[in-house]
């Protein structure tokens, strides 16, 4: 008689969901109410009433101590432009290739990674703090999320994008050689009376990967690159940002891009979140304690009166209720030390640890850099590695066996289900347990979603070949994310926004 011999990952699968069978079959599977929406446009954003911002009276970091901080919590919106003619599916479709190109970008970055030991943030006593509004970018064919910011003196309001994966400010600068279309007037530093260049021969221009030097004017160049072929290059300066009630944070070095390509889509450039020496963060880390925490509403709820997301710098981007907050300790990788890592021990389904998702498949190896997990904002669907996916896709199956599956898949997506005709199902929950014994029950929402109009919902986890896993933006939804530097540790609180 013949035998089959199968892979030792198949058998170690195998495994794995015959003991996560037998520990269910011991006791009831938890489960959730998922309720059931249809995949539907964005609503258009109206603007926002600038004037009055630019009317309050200003508010100079350095030049007081009060407020200690400041929370931004402000109505969101469903997209910075007016709705298209896209269906649904295509708008969705646009959102998943542009969390492929992300990825991509992930790739070549760690791939390369090769930076300088990172530089020392000081630390002052007095915290101050600030924040802005967070819009959801989904109507842009984009996972990322904008805040509103003003650039220059008199402040002139732009979206830009919030990015924990990325550490240069930059932003669309007329002239422009080549800009892409973005829903606010291209910023002319020419009208702002704070804009400096840095000069080539500063610390500043020396911190840039790719740095150049316009030597007719003395005057720094910047380049970034992305790995889906975006790019963005122009003059290194520094600028005055204003964020809600006219608090100003004067000289953040930034980027005034004159030569903009590729997929940003809308906003006006990008703020870098990330914990490079030049991230917005780290620059103003000295006014604001380098704590700062964002919460992401609904990619599709924007609009609702009781829904807002923010963006929090300073004393109050840390919950009162702190007994609430999951924190796991932030994590640093020596060779790139732009993420925010954090360990992942385990993941529970239905209340029973799913045995294929072991820690040593998440953990960050220092030697090289490769492997970990961190927290992004600028991905949309959580990647694990694949041994550690494909064990929770398979705990998350054998726990829906109920539920009819959709053939084929969508996208990314490897598992869906035909729930059409239901406004309601239970699924087994889904826990992510951290290291320092913290754990973080999701909402059945933030991985059971839809992808049409039709009641296809799948599954929204995937596998990871990039060398690292990232907790994306669909599974934060409707948590405040805390970064807080001071500590060396990352929280989840739900219900923050």
């Amino acid at each position: 008689m013949a035998t089959i011999s199968l892979p030792p990952s198949h058998n170690l699968l195998l495994l794995s969901l015959f003991l996560l069978v037998a520990n269910v079959a011991s006791k009831p599977l938890q489960r959730q109410t998922l309720v059931l929406t249809s995949l539907t446009n964005p609503a258009a954003l109206l603007p926002e009433d600038d004037s009055a911002e630019t009317l309050a009276t200003a508010v100079d970091f350095e030049a007081t101590r009060s407020p200690s901080s400041l929370h931004a919590g402000l109505s969101h919106r469903d997209s910075l432009l007016a709705a298209t003619d896209a269906s649904p599916e295509q708008i969705f479709r646009l959102r998943l290739d542009r969390d492929a190109a992300r990825i991509e970008t992930l790739r070549q970055t760690l791939a390369a990674a090769d930076p300088p030991p990172p530089k020392a943030v000081a630390n002052e006593t007095g915290r101050r703090g600030f924040g802005s509004t967070v819009v959801s970018g989904l109507a842009l064919g984009s996972g990322e999320y904008f805040a509103r910011i003003g650039i220059g003196t008199p402040p002139r309001y732009a979206y830009m994008v919030l990015d924990t994966g990325s550490d240069v400010v930059w932003l669309q600068c007329a002239p422009c050689r080549s800009c892409y279309s973005q829903s606010d007037p291209i910023f002319d530093p020419r009208t702002s009376h704070t804009y400096a260049a840095v000069p080539c021969s500063a610390s500043l221009c020396r911190r840039l990967d790719e740095a150049g030097c316009d030597t007719s004017r003395n005057a720094c160049q910047y380049q970034v690159s992305y790995g889906d072929g975006s790019l963005t290059t122009g003059e290194f300066s520094t600028e005055t940002l204003t964020f809600r009630r006219s608090i100003r944070v004067p000289r953040v070095a930034l980027g005034c891009g004159h030569d903009n390509e590729g997929l940003f889509v809308a906003a006006a450039g990008l703020l870098g979140l990330g914990r490079g020496s030049l991230s917005f963060p780290s620059q103003a880390g000295r006014r604001f304690g380098r704590v700062f925490s964002y919460c992401l509403v609904d990619r599709t709820s924007a609009g609702s009166p009781n829904r807002s997301s923010s963006v929090v710098f300073g004393d109050s981007a840390v919950p009162r209720a702190s007994s609430r907050v999951a924190y796991t300790p932030m994590l640093r990788n020596p060779k790139l030390d732009t993420f925010y890592y954090i360990e992942l021990t385990g993941v529970s389904v239905g209340g029973a640890s799913v045995p294929g998702v072991v820690a040593s498949d998440l953990r960050l190896d220092p030697s090289t850099g490769r492997g970990g997990i961190i927290v992004d904002s600028g991905t949309s669907v959580t990647r694990l590695a694949r041994p550690a996916y494909e064990a929770l896709r398979e705990a998350f199956r054998a726990g829906t066996m109920d539920l009819k599956l959709a053939p084929g898949g969508f996208s990314l997506f490897d598992t869906c289900y035909d729930l059409t005709g239901q406004t309601e199902v239970q699924v087994p929950t889904v826990v992510l347990h951290l290291a320092g014994g913290s754990a973080v029950s999701l909402p059945a929402s933030n991985y059971l979603i839809p992808v049409d109009t039709k009641g296809t919902f799948c599954f929204a986890f995937a596998g990871a070949d990039s060398g690292v896993s990232i907790i994306g933006n669909i599974q934060q939804q409707g948590y405040r994310v805390v970064f807080d530097g001071q500590r060396s540790r990352v929280g989840l609180m739900p219900g923050g926004c």
